[in-house]
């Protein structure tokens, strides 16, 4: 079932881009006269699943799920239709229009992937608002669990202060890429501040391990269950651990390293049993553990308890629209950021590239409409930045040459439109397999 749900969402997401992201490049088609003969969701490869011609244009969705199209009349693209580029234009054909028209209907797609990106930003600003940590209420610093931030010099207990300089207000879901992303990152460890240099090859560091939050948050010792076989009985479900051996253990992982150190002993401890401090004693095992199962606690519950505060900002409607266009400007330029550390290659980050395995593993096995949105809005500001690329057969292949015609005055030869787009398709076949194949050597090596 859960992968059921994962595909649901994944294929209602990426129709969704797909159609509104055509319907870019159809309707300012239609307003400037230029006939599109064909719009379909996914390719029609050799058949449609289905088709329904509606006046000049087939309405279709076809059985490759690789993107959808519009054919636009008289437009070397993907279809390389060279018998009708070979008949002399027509008034309703794209390379009978003006070149500021065609420029129009070729950013036409990207635009709508922009739009529709802040419009699911502000809509979500607006019936969600905002739910954070204030970081400076992270008295007892963040939990460090992955190798690669150790390596780099992290440690549980550590304050975040700032990230390339740009102070940490909130502990929340983007601090994880803004580590990812940045050159250096100030601590506070022990009541002293030292910054951490980030590795060029961080994000190739970070792929070697399981895939984890880089920072979390630091929480209690929680008990779900109690084996028998432990020994435990003074023990109960929805105990806390407070202190053990005398030593403070207020969370999770101070439980575990007082446990390490004291493998096969009975030791005092303190839990908190009803919001009351109850003593008792426990028996460590020889492997140091206590033989309970571990169960997790909310946001509200730790609150509750005193483990932090949790703010939530809510927004009018007309609040929500600066909230919504942060939120989709900040997404964007951060996007900009993974973009550059994957073409430098010292970084390696390349080696992260995921196709469409990845994307689909981005979506979680239960339905939340909130994270839905939320991918669904970067995704769009992924595609609508991926075709802005100037690469022939892209949206920025088409606006490149465009642009270079309304400049120059001259417009390139459509056999040499035809050479590039070749090229254009050559070159991102090969991303395609780079990016998938990169998906299946995960699967393979992990």
């Amino acid at each position: 079932m859960d992968i059921v749900i994962k595909l649901s969402q994944f294929l209602l997401s990426l129709s969704l881009l797909i159609i509104l992201h055509e319907l870019g490049h159809f309707i300012p088609a239609k307003l400037f006269k230029t006939r599109v003969e064909k719009f379909y969701l996914f390719f029609d490869v050799k058949y449609s699943l289905l088709k329904k011609k509606i006046g000049e244009t087939e309405y279709g969705i076809g059985w490759l799920p690789l993107g959808g199209y519009v054919k636009i009349s008289g437009m070397i693209d993907e279809s390389m239709d060279k018998d009708q580029m070979a008949l002399p234009p027509q008034p309703w054909e794209f390379r009978s229009k003006p070149a500021w028209q065609r420029l129009i209907i070729m950013l036409g797609g990207v635009t709508v992937n922009f739009i529709l990106a802040f419009i699911i930003y502000i809509g979500m600003a607006f019936a969600y608002g905002d739910m954070y940590v204030a970081n400076a209420d992270l008295k007892d610093g963040v939990l460090i669990e992955n190798p690669a931030m150790i390596k780099a010099g992290f440690r549980t207990g550590d304050k975040i202060i700032s990230i390339d300089g740009k102070k940490v207000e909130n502990f929340d879901k983007e601090l994880n890429m803004n580590i990812i992303l940045a050159k250096q990152v100030l601590i506070e460890r022990a009541g002293k501040q030292e910054t951490i240099n980030i590795p060029n090859d961080f994000a190739d560091q970070l792929s070697k391990y399981e895939k984890g939050l880089l920072v979390g948050m630091r929480i209690p010792f929680a008990i779900a269950s109690v084996t028998p076989e432990s020994g435990n009985t003074s023990l109960q479900p929805k105990d806390l651990i407070v202190t053990l051996n005398g030593q403070d253990a207020r969370y999770y992982d101070q439980v575990k390293t007082i446990l390490e150190s004291n493998k096969g002993k009975t030791i005092p401890a303190v839990v908190l049993r009803d919001l009351k401090q109850v003593p008792v004693t426990v028996k460590v095992s020889k492997e140091g553990k206590l033989g309970v199962g571990v169960g997790g606690l909310n946001i509200e519950s730790l609150e509750k308890l005193g483990y932090y505060k949790v703010s939530t900002k809510n927004y009018s409607f007309f609040e929500s629209i600066p909230v919504g266009l942060t939120k989709g400007k900040d997404q964007l330029v951060s996007y900009g950021k993974q973009l550059k550390m994957i073409f430098n290659p010292e970084t390696k980050a390349y080696k992260q590239v995921g196709g469409f395995a990845a994307i689909f593993n981005i979506f979680p096995s239960t339905w939340s409409w909130e994270t839905f949105w939320s991918i669904t809005a970067l995704l769009s500001i992924m595609l609508g930045v991926m075709n802005l690329l100037p690469i022939p057969a892209l949206d920025g292949g088409h606006v490149m040459f465009l642009l270079y015609e309304i400049i120059s005055g001259r417009k390139p030869s459509d056999k040499f439109l035809e050479n590039a787009q070749i090229v254009g398709f050559v070159l991102l076949i090969t991303l395609l397999l780079f990016a998938n194949g990169n998906d299946i050597y995960k699967a393979i090596v992990k």
